[in-house]
């Protein structure tokens, strides 16, 4: 096949070369972008005189055809094609003539491809921030559910203090809420148009760079030619909030895992979202819990790779910046999965709320509170952790908990003990007594879940 740029060579390239030079595999789900982008081009274009009216609603009529064609799948797209720039012109040429050749008048494939890649980008983007809040959503309901289930709150991943699974969830809906503002932050400085850059020295045309730049929604245009067709920091930085989100869904898909085991109980995952074993009968694995866990590194992966192709690159337009796709397509193919199959996961999940506060009762976490007991009685907090510390090893050694010990021996260990003592460690007092803003008391979760749902209402 004839090359599109043949001229200052015959166009002949080995078919070895063609298929290592060829990106349409990866850059044809873009086709709608770039017919969109051909269609604002070809007005421009007439709107200023360039080309004339008439050759302008050829082209116009000609990319509608071939977008009907494509998406009805009437229109295979090429595998030998170039790229898919290549493809959509060269079916143009071949339905309408020589009208066709000048659909690329005042532009370059170097800034078409940033053009599309932005354009398809954006709509990615949108799409992952609606994922995002579906499972924030179902986050907020189960946290809402469960506000006053007391389980452990974990440091080291030994117990610590009491919480609620309500104030659990709301942590990783936090977390969410800060991914959809990073992810709009990134869309906002991306949502620059450099189609007008041309190859990198724009053009001797007399363009329009912001009429063009309007029809395809962006804010405005990307002030310098030799940046517009040479920056890739927009998918960079896209990449990098994807990484941080595909972080958060690690962790919670292994809280996961670990309450879902049965060393915790914690959880029940619905049959719908577990597998069994070839050979064990008795097993319910969380592998989607899991496999979200590890497609995270293919998440990082494709960041350092970007990174990677482009820090050693000079202006403008390199064929490394090729690479840029495939790894910004595969990282938001990889979010949406792991965003859908968690939501699914999370909102069919059952809280074993008897195990929760077992494993708090057995965990001493009201020792703290025990401690704070003891300074209300007015003594300094280094005795009265010290005493604390002495009450929890005896009931270690009697198989006990601190509920259950009687006012007699709780008085060998200090005389400042009296009744009060029994209501300063009950788990649900000392999760109550802790309404702080952000705190585990109830009313405070409420709190959390009410900023949250008033936060993704009024997302974009």
């Amino acid at each position: 096949m004839k090359k599109m740029w043949a001229g200052r060579t015959d166009g002949e390239t080995s078919r070895l070369a063609d298929d290592f030079n060829s990106s349409i595999r990866v850059d044809g789900r873009m086709f709608r972008e770039d017919i969109r982008g051909s269609m604002a081009h070809a007005s421009m274009l007439a709107a200023r005189g360039i080309i004339p009216q008439a050759d302008a609603d050829a082209i116009l009529a000609g990319l509608e055809a071939i977008l009907s064609d494509l998406e009805s799948g009437d229109l295979p797209i090429d595998p030998t094609c170039e790229d898919i720039h290549m493809f959509v012109e060269q079916v143009l040429t071949e339905r309408i003539g020589d009208a066709g050749k000048k659909l690329h008048t005042a532009r370059s494939r170097n800034d078409q491809v940033a053009l599309d890649t932005r354009l398809y980008l954006r709509g990615e983007v949108a799409s992952i921030r609606e994922e995002i809040k579906l499972l924030a959503k179902a986050l907020t309901d189960k946290a809402e559910t469960y506000k006053a289930a007391i389980m452990p709150g974990y440091t080291h991943l030994q117990r610590a203090q009491p919480i609620t699974f309500g104030h659990a969830l709301m942590a990783y809906v936090m977390m969410l809420l800060r991914d959809l503002d990073r992810l709009s932050d990134a869309a906002k400085r991306m949502n620059v148009s450099p189609i007008g850059c041309c190859a990198l020295a724009g053009t001797t045309y007399p363009t329009d760079r912001m009429a063009e730049a309007k029809a395809l929604g962006f804010d405005g245009i990307c002030q310098n030619s030799l940046d517009g067709v040479s920056d890739r920091d927009f998918c960079i930085e896209i990449l990098s909030a994807l990484a941080t989100l595909m972080m958060h869904l690690s962790r919670l898909s292994e809280e996961i895992v670990l309450w879902s085991s049965w060393e915790f109980h914690f959880v029940e995952l619905s049959d719908a979202f577990t597998t069994g074993s070839s050979i064990m009968p008795q097993k319910k694995n969380p592998d989607m819990a899991e496999l979200v866990r590890g497609k995270t590194g293919r998440v990082y992966g494709d960041l350092m790779a970007l990174l990677t192709v482009m820090k050693g690159l000079p202006l403008a337009y390199n064929k490394d910046m090729q690479e840029d796709k495939e790894s910004v397509f595969d990282a938001c193919d990889t979010v949406k999965l792991c965003l859908g199959v968690t939501t699914g996961m999370i909102g069919s999940m059952k809280a074993n709320e008897a195990s929760m506060r077992e494993a708090a009762q057995k965990g001493f976490i009201n020792a703290t509170d025990l401690a704070d007991y003891l300074v209300g009685k007015g003594l300094p907090f280094r005795t009265a952790y010290k005493v604390s510390g002495q009450i929890v090893a005896h009931c270690i050694q009697e198989g006990t908990v601190l509920e259950a010990l009687s006012l007699e021996t709780y008085r060998k260990f200090d005389p400042h003990f009296d009744e009060a003592v029994y209501d300063a460690v009950d788990l649900n007092r000392c999760v109550s007594r802790r309404t702080s803003a952000g705190g585990t008391s109830v009313a405070s979760v409420e709190t959390q879940i009410a900023f949250a749902r008033k936060a993704l209402n009024e997302a974009e």
